[in-house]
C-alpha cells in the first residue's frame, strides 16, 4: 500500500527578503519560518515522514529546536542550487517507493493549513497523475513594456497560481526532473512528459512569503 511523505526544499537564501538570514530561517510569530510548514506537515496523520531538504553546509538548522517533532521529522543535507535539483536529490536521498505519495512543499509557505492537506490528499489519492494546490487568479493582468507601461491587458480566464504542497508518485516525479530540472514548480516537470496534473482548489492564504512585508501578514494570519 502506498505511503505518504512530506518534502520541503529548504537549501536557498530567499535574496528578495534583503536579509542576512537564509529565508527559511527568518523569525515569524516566535519560530524560524520554516517551523510553521513542518509543523503542519508533521502533524499530519496521513504523512509518515516529513524530509527537509538542506543545503549541504547548513549550520542553521541545528541552532533551533525539532525534538518535539520526534523521528518524523528528518533532515538531509543533500540541497542543491536549485529547487529542482534539492527537490530530485532528496526524492534519492529518501529511497522511497515507486508509487509512495511525496507532497513538496515551499518552506515559504507557513500558512498551510490541516484542512488545506485534507483537501489535497483527498482529490489526488486515486489520481493516476497527482496535483497541486492552487487558486483562480483574481486581479486583472496587465503585461508591461520595456519602459514599465501597459503594454496590453491579459485575459486571466482559466488561469491559476500555483501553490504547495504538489503531491506527486515519488517514482513519477523522480523522472520528471531527471528529464526536466530547468523548472521552478514539481508539476511543469510532470508537465513536460505529457502528463496533466490536477488543480485543487485552494485559498489565498496559504500564500508564499516573497518580500519583508509578507511577513507581517503571515504573522498575522498565524495569530488568527
Amino acid at each position: 500500500m502506498s505511503e505518504f511523505y512530506a518534502l520541503v526544499p529548504a537549501a536557498g537564501f530567499g535574496a528578495r527578503m534583503g536579509h542576512e538570514l537564509p529565508k527559511q530561517y527568518l523569525p515569524l510569530a516566535g519560530q524560524p519560518m520554516i517551523f510553521h510548514a513542518l509543523k503542519t506537515l508533521c502533524a499530519c496523520p496521513e504523512i509518515t515522514t516529513v524530509f527537509v531538504v538542506l543545503a549541504p553546509d547548513d549550520t542553521l538548522f541545528h541552532s533551533y529546536d525539532w525534538t518535539r517533532f520526534g523521528d518524523k521529522l528528518q533532515p538531509l543535507y543533500c540541497g542543491g542550487e536549485r529547487r529542482a535539483e534539492s527537490v530530485l536529490n532528496g526524492l534519492l536521498a529518501s529511497e522511497l517507493e515507486p508509487d509512495d505519495w511525496v507532497l513538496v512543499h515551499d518552506a515559504a509557505r507557513p500558512c498551510l493549513t490541516q484542512a488545506h492537506l485534507a483537501k489535497l490528499i483527498g482529490a489526488l489519492r486515486d489520481d493516476a497523475v497527482g496535483g497541486i494546490l492552487a487558486v483562480p487568479l483574481a486581479d486583472t493582468l496587465k503585461r508591461a513594456d520595456a519602459d514599465g507601461r501597459i503594454l496590453r491587458t491579459e485575459s486571466r480566464e482559466q488561469l491559476w497560481q500555483a501553490q504547495t504542497p504538489q503531491m506527486f508518485r515519488a517514482g513519477l516525479l523522480a523522472q520528471a526532473l531527471q528529464q526536466c530540472n530547468d523548472v521552478t514548480d514539481e508539476a511543469s516537470a510532470v508537465e513536460a512528459l505529457g502528463l496533466k496534473p490536477k488543480l485543487v482548489l485552494s485559498e489565498s492564504s496559504n500564500f508564499k512569503v516573497t518580500y519583508p512585508q509578507d511577513l507581517l501578514l503571515a504573522e498575522l494570519l498565524l495569530k488568527k
